[in-house]
Formats: C-alpha cells, structure tokens, sequence
C-alpha cells in the first residue's frame, strides 16, 4: 500500500513537471511548412492544393513570415498562444485570419477563415521541411 501511495506521488511530481516545463518553452516555428490546404468558398467551391508557409523571424512567442497561395504571396505577423499550441496569424492585406495548433515539433495546423462577400474556410496540415 504505501509503495502504491508512493509510486503515485512521483507520477503526480512528474508530470507536474513536465507541465510547467512545457508551459514555460515556447516552441520554434521558424522555417518552411509545406502540406495540404483544403478550402470552401462559395466563389471556388471546394478546392484542394499545396500551401507553403514561411516562418521567418520569431522573437519569443512573436513571429513573422509569408506564404504562398494562388494570387501570390502575402506576409503575416503572428503570435503563440501561452499555452504554447495555439497559433494566431494576420495579414495587413487580407479580411481573414488563421487559427492553427502546433501540432507537433514538426507538424502544425493552419486554418483560415474570413467572413463577408469573400467568405472562406479551409486548413492545411503542415510538415516542417
């Protein structure tokens, strides 16, 4: 019994710790993530194809990079939620915005959404390249 109660104050201390560790490192998003982007809007309908974001610069949880769709090119400046998963990017030059989830150290999601006349939603799954 008392080892039983033991074993479970170190699990408890353990994993105590990896949370606040965790919660205390922001993760690194610079660099290049490439994958599927999947959309619906009611001008293109549903669509399919490859997006590629890069990350630039960051400075603790700020970040700043551009990515690449079918009109071009756009720049973005973003920030990490403090939990540490949650992502928020604008544009200066789109309606829009992304929500997206780190994922893994090597893998996030990107999901832009925008309202209005131009009304789109779609994401993308994200592979650090």
């Amino acid at each position: 019994m008392k080892l039983k109660i033991l074993i479970n104050i170190f699990i408890f201390i353990s994993l105590s710790y990896s949370f606040s560790y965790s919660a205390d490192h922001v993760p690194n998003l610079v660099g290049t993530w490439i994958g599927e982007n999947e959309t619906l809007s009611e001008q293109r309908g549903f669509r399919t194809w490859e997006k590629k974001v890069e990350i630039l610069e960051q400075n603790g949880r700020r970040f700043k990079g551009s990515f690449s769709y079918t009109d071009g090119t756009k720049n973005f400046f973003g920030i990490i939620h403090p939990d540490n998963s949650t992502i928020t990017w604008v544009a200066s030059n789109s309606r829009g915005y992304n929500l997206g989830k780190i994922l893994s150290k090597n893998r996030i999601s990107a999901c832009y959404v925008e309202s209005g006349i131009d009304a789109t939603a779609g994401c993308a799954d994200l592979k650090r390249k």
